[in-house]
């Protein structure tokens, strides 16, 4: 699939494969197009995607936007009671692989999710190769993470 050219005509993947590329919201966008894959931006100009019922966020923290974020949640919902078994699954997936780190998060209604997160420090720079190779990492274990999640006693989807 040929890389998306932006409005202003402009193509982020566009140059030498092996050129270090600052990383930007447009050229993560730019490989996520590339490999075909649905996305959208968010209320708060964040790229998001769904991988089956899960949510998966492509964010840039960091002073400059340096950092590379894919941050999932999964798609089972949890009451309050399940935390502390919940943190307990969390420990142990973090225990036993090194991505994505899991996490427990609680909203305002009390509903318990899991998310699980991989960051990356871009500061010296990216290639459109290695960026796609880290997104599919944060994907892959994402979903990996959310099945396991799913296989979980308690959880909804909402």
């Amino acid at each position: 699939m040929a890389s998306p050219a932006f409005e202003d005509g402009s193509d982020p993947l566009a140059g030498h494969p092996q050129a270090l590329r600052p990383l930007t919201r447009d050229l993560v966008a730019a490989v996520l197009g590339n490999r075909g894959y649905a996305y959208s931006t968010d209320d708060d100009g964040d790229l998001v995607g769904r991988w089956d019922d899960n949510l998966i966020w492509f964010l840039r923290p960091g002073e400059a936007g340096e950092l590379l974020q894919v941050r999932t949640m999964a798609a089972p919902a949890f009451g309050i009671e399940y935390v502390p078994a919940l943190y307990a699954f969390c420990n142990s997936w973090n225990h036993d692989r090194l991505w994505p780190k899991a996490f427990v998060h609680v909203d305002d209604e009390g509903v318990a999710r899991v998310c699980g997160e991989v960051i990356t420090d871009l500061e010296r720079g990216v290639t459109p190769h290695q960026l796609d190779q880290l997104i599919d990492c944060g994907i892959s274990t994402g979903c990996q993470l959310a099945a396991a999640v799913g296989r979980l006693p308690g959880g909804t989807t909402r």
